[in-house]
């Protein structure tokens, strides 16, 4: 029967193959002294000093049923001993790659993460297996401070994790008041390091490796901690690669590392030589045939390409687990050239703007900590640097609380840099419209127009967040006590935010305020000087053909005219002579014509200098009065 921890199909046979039967699989060519059987037949003794060839050969095992393939392993000599140590370590290692590679395709599930368990926990092995491709060189910022010292140190992944690990290390000392850890970058073993050691919730770590580059900032209570994820707005390079403006980092990180984890993979679709040997043996010319076992298929696919053929035979697991995550991965790669495709279209007089978001954690004790997708710590540069300053209000006060504030205070100063900067566009924008409108403004605004509407759909979000941080600290508190426990009744509530944080955060919502409505103003003036071009476009085009229309008018009694006497009769009294009679007729005519159709032009001009002498009447009553 399948071994504990295994693996099966839908028929319920075991897709991890048992390693002892593995064993009898793999021949290696030997001399011919070293295969020579033993006529005797086999005895308790000699099989029990062989090996367990009992607990090879199960009934119940799907890889053994047959009765003669039993009895030719119990004459076959044991050919995983023969081989040398070296050979046994590699054959066993590419087979715990491969259960591995494969293991994490049933982790993940025919549908990724829908309908899968919420929250990511990193003590489970299933965890290593999905989120172990997140690798990045992070640089981590570990400041213990007080009122009084300060004391900064920064560590690589490596120097990170064994601080973690080790107890004495990380313990914190008895001057220390506030613990800020910042990491900047995303890597599996350093998230899990620091989970592990302080207990992070599993739902704020789903939200860590999960969050759309556009996911609403938020606050979420635990027992534990405080969760934050906060969408971070920052000014980018104007000459910077298409797709890095208007697109976040920190979804690029995730989906970047997963590619290239497939390119890896793609290239070792040859299998090897070693690795071939682990599924299938090496006929031996010389073994005689009663020792040499009939080669099978392997269970576990060795490549992408073994499970998509099954597909087409078989119902196999992982040829639709296969199926399933090739289509997402298709899926997102079309989505990303979509993307980047209209990013090239709106290349030109744009404001580049990063979003990315920032994850912080905040305990009672006063550690934080926080995560940035950067590698670099220049984004919370600010904050480092007034650390360091003994006089500022970090220092003096000492509180863990205060830190997240001006974490979310800076993320909003940043942000209204970024609206200064689409201040400055839309003047712009307004000096050429009032100018000499054109389509190619009104293409700028139109693009301007859609990023503004995506950047208030993000940024007001950290309004809500701000607010209810201030408003409902101590109410959320008070909803994690569980009021059904006598033990727990008459226990205080106290809230993660001290006094005087919620006292500054007022300051933040008050510039969240503004820059929201500075979001709404611009989105109006951009609207506003795109109709207003279209205005002037059609007005323009009115004019032109109000010009032709009295051209026309003017010409039109002369072009009948004009035809009538042009007429060739050889007898006609009204030209014998003289044109008088055409000029005494068409003088007239115009001269009746004109007035008639330009009578509401004349209506408009006398009630303009109607109302300009009744207000020039009125400012001189009112200098003399």
């Amino acid at each position: 029967m399948p071994r504990e921890n295994s693996f099966s199909d839908s028929d319920g046979r075991s897709l991890t193959p048992d390693l002892s039967d593995e064993e009898h699989e793999l021949h290696v060519p030997q001399p011919s002294n070293q295969i020579t059987t033993s006529s005797n037949p086999p005895t308790a003794n000699n099989l029990h000093s062989s090996q367990p060839i009992a607990s090879i050969l199960s009934k119940h095992s799907m890889h053994t049923k047959k009765s003669n393939v039993a009895t030719a392993s119990v004459h076959a000599i044991p050919e995983w001993k023969t081989l040398a140590p070296k050979d046994r370590f590699k054959i066993a290692v590419r087979r715990v790659m491969i259960m591995r590679k494969h293991t994490a395709i049933l982790a993940r599930g025919p549908g990724g993460r829908v309908g899968a368990e919420p929250g990511v926990d990193p003590r489970r092995p299933s965890a290593n297996l999905t989120y172990g491709h997140i690798k990045q060189d992070c640089t981590i910022e570990v400041v213990d401070y007080s009122a009084l010292r300060t004391n900064f140190e920064r560590m690589t992944n490596k120097e990170f994790v064994d601080f973690m690990n080790d107890p004495d290390a990380s313990r914190r000392d008895l001057w220390v008041k506030v613990r800020w850890i910042n990491i900047g970058g995303m890597s599996w073993d350093v998230i899990k390091a620091v989970s592990i050691k302080y207990d992070l919730h599993p739902l704020a770590l789903e939200d860590v490796f999960h969050g759309h580059s556009r996911t609403r900032s938020k606050a979420d209570y635990y027992t534990r901690h405080l969760f934050l994820r906060v969408l971070c707005h920052e000014l980018g390079v104007r000459d910077e690669p298409i797709g890095m403006s208007q697109t976040t980092t920190y979804s690029s990180i995730i989906s970047t590392q997963v590619d290239e984890r497939d390119e890896q993979r793609k290239k070792n679709e040859k299998v090897s030589d070693d690795e071939r040997s682990m599924y299938e043996k090496t006929p031996n010319p010389k073994t005689s045939p009663s020792r040499i076992m009939r080669r099978r298929r392997p269970v576990l696919p060795t490549n992408r390409n073994d499970m998509i053929g099954k597909s087409n035979t078989i119902n196999s697991t992982f040829s639709r687990f296969a199926k399933n995550e090739l289509a997402a991965k298709s899926n997102h790669q079309k989505l990303k050239e979509q993307e980047v495709s209209l990013d090239a279209l709106k290349k030109g007089e744009r404001v580049s703007v990063k979003v990315s978001p920032m994850f912080i954690f905040l305990f009672r004790n006063g550690t934080v900590i926080s995560f940035h997708p950067s590698p670099s710590l220049q984004f919370s540069a600010p904050i480092s640097n007034r650390l360091r300053q003994m006089d500022t209000v970090l220092r003096t006060s000492a509180d863990g609380s205060l830190l997240v504030h001006a974490l979310i205070d800076l993320v909003v100063d940043r942000a209204m840099q970024v609206i200064e900067e689409y201040h400055q566009k839309i003047n712009k924008f307004e000096g050429r419209i009032l100018l000499r409108p054109s389509m190619k403004t009104v293409r700028y605004l139109h693009i301007l127009s859609g990023d503004l509407i995506l950047h208030k759909q993000t940024l007001e979000p950290i309004k809500t967040l701000v607010y209810g941080l201030r408003r409902y600290d101590v109410d959320r508190c008070a909803a994690l006590i569980d009021s059904s426990d006598p033990a727990k009744a008459g226990t205080p509530v106290v809230g993660y935010l001290s006094h005087k944080t919620k006292i500054y955060l007022a300051d933040v919502y008050d510039h969240t305020e503004y820059i929201l409505s500075s979001l709404d103003m611009f989105a109006d003036v951009t609207q506003n000087l795109i109709d207003y071009t279209f205005n002037i476009t059609s007005y323009e085009m009115n004019e032109v053909m109000r010009r032709l229309t009295l051209a026309t008018v003017i010409f039109l009694p002369l072009t009948l005219l004009t035809g009538y006497f042009g007429m060739n009769f050889h007898d006609m009294w009204s030209i014998r002579g003289s044109d008088i009679l055409f000029w005494e007729i068409a003088l007239p005519l115009v001269a009746f014509v004109i007035p008639m159709f330009l009578w509401p032009d004349f209506q408009r001009v006398f009630y303009y200098l109607q109302k300009r002498i009744n207000t020039k009447r009125a400012v001189k009553e009112f200098n003399r009065a």
